[in-house]
């Protein structure tokens, strides 16, 4: 791309950039977010093993990228990560040792890294702020995942100390939007949830939602969190941790996400709750006070608004979602 305006262009990598925040920055730098001195690369494991050294240094050799968002995980919902804590763990051990090393070596300017709310201690106090992320043991259900993102603020920090990289990370609440994953068994609550829905509309059969329908979590719509991504790449300075959430005031129970879902698609049956099964964290409740001292205007989408475009579209993809 050439420079525009006496601007040094930027090469942005996205790893991860076929899953759901990818798709979302892809969309919303399309549909004009994007500015003229950007050029974005999305890539996928398609493209290269990232738990593999050698295939992530020629990924960046290969596209030379002066920024990087990084977004590729091992990931899956409470059930899969119960079973597969060593795998949670090592996997993404090794991808972000493997992207944040082959930035630092082939001079990436700044990495955002994606990290999760599940890093935070199991037993704490809410709201949660960044300040807190190293105070204890996370939730036993998914440790491995949790901390191995911790370890990338480790290493954040460590190449900041030691070579002065802008390297940082965000940490959103619970994303969902179109491309989730939307598989019953492995998949995150609310995707889930829409998979469920729609089957049970299909089938005339009633609604059985695992747990108690009590846990609260703040959601946040994919499309927000890629605008949210867009300034943190450009504007955001520091190394230190963001969490990128919705107000505590909005945050939802999974009866009421599984309300707006059953509205959204207008479901008629019967809702019914399996209590025999975990309801994982009762709550992980952030504090966005830091976001809002930064961003004091941002529009997040209506949680009913962005559900309906969720259902929207998986119902209009289904042959080719994720399920």
């Amino acid at each position: 791309m050439t420079e525009v305006a006496g601007l040094v262009p930027k090469r942005i990598l996205v790893t991860g950039g076929t899953g759901l925040v990818g798709r979302a920055i892809e969309k919303v730098v399309a549909d004009g977010e994007g500015r003229p001195d950007e050029e974005w690369i999305f890539v996928s494991s398609r493209d290269a093993d990232l738990t593999n050294a050698a295939e992530t240094k020629a990924l960046f050799e290969q596209h030379k990228p002066t920024h990087v968002i990084h977004l590729a995980a091992m990931v899956g919902g409470l059930f899969k990560n119960i079973r597969y804590n060593l795998d949670f763990w090592r996997r993404n051990i090794h991808i972000n040792d493997n992207v944040l090393h082959s930035a630092y070596e082939t001079g990436v300017q700044k990495v955002v890294s994606c990290l999760s709310t599940c890093i935070f201690p199991d037993k704490t106090t809410y709201p949660i702020d960044e300040s807190m992320i190293h105070n204890g043991p996370p939730h036993s259900s998914n440790f491995g995942y949790s901390y191995a993102k911790r370890m990338i603020d480790i290493q954040n920090r460590g190449y900041f100390e030691q070579h002065g990289c802008r390297f940082t990370a965000v940490i959103p609440t619970n994303v969902f939007g179109p491309h989730d994953n939307f598989n019953i068994e492995d998949g995150h609550v609310l995707p889930g949830l829409i998979h469920k829905v729609y089957l049970a509309k299909q089938t005339g059969s009633a609604l059985t939602i695992w747990g108690t329908g009590k846990p609260r979590r703040q959601f946040i719509y994919s499309l927000d969190l890629a605008r949210l991504f867009l300034w943190v790449l450009r504007e955001y300075d520091e190394v230190e941790p963001i969490i990128l959430s919705v107000g505590e005031e909005d945050e939802v129970s999974i009866r009421e996400a599984a309300e707006a879902i059953v509205e959204a698609m207008d479901f008629r049956g019967e809702l019914l709750f399996d209590t025999t099964k975990a309801d994982g964290q009762f709550k992980k409740t952030a504090s966005n006070a830091k976001l809002r001292h930064y961003l004091p205007g941002f529009q997040f989408t209506p949680f009913r608004q962005a559900v309906k475009e969720t259902c929207a579209w998986f119902s209009a993809n289904y042959a080719n979602a994720r399920k």
